[in-house]
């Protein structure tokens, strides 16, 4: 399961951002996963809870967006969505088109915590 490799590199990344912010904690993460990225979202989320223990994304929730598969025609230039078995134009019909997006696995956002916060709180 790659997906386990994936989320370790994912909280690298995170750990780094929280680090850069002095943040004590992970809330959230958000990615977007498109359908011919090679992940799957639920086999993504499995292995988040495993990658996740001892970070500071222990208690972090995991959201995955579906990005959308749009193309682009290399016969007519037009760009439009499509299912991610059948990449033919929606304008002319042609099969010969490029992946604008739907193959991506991107880090959207982060909710940070921290100690300031939990105090602002509890005293508001």
């Amino acid at each position: 399961m790659h997906e386990l490799s994936i989320c370790q590199a994912l909280l690298t990344q995170v750990e780094d951002i929280a680090r850069a912010h002095a943040a004590d904690g992970v809330k959230r993460i958000i990615v977007a996963v498109g359908p011919l990225s090679g992940v799957e979202p639920s086999l993504l989320a499995v292995a988040f809870q495993l990658a996740r223990a001892g970070s500071c994304a222990a208690q972090a929730e995991l959201t995955c967006e579906l990005a959308p598969v749009t193309v682009r025609c290399t016969e007519c230039g037009a760009e439009s969505a499509c299912a991610a078995n059948c990449l033919l134009c929606a304008e002319c019909g042609g099969y010969r088109t490029q992946v604008i997006s739907g193959d991506e696995l991107c880090l959207l956002r982060v909710e940070l915590s921290s100690a300031d916060e939990s105090v602002r709180r509890t005293a508001a």
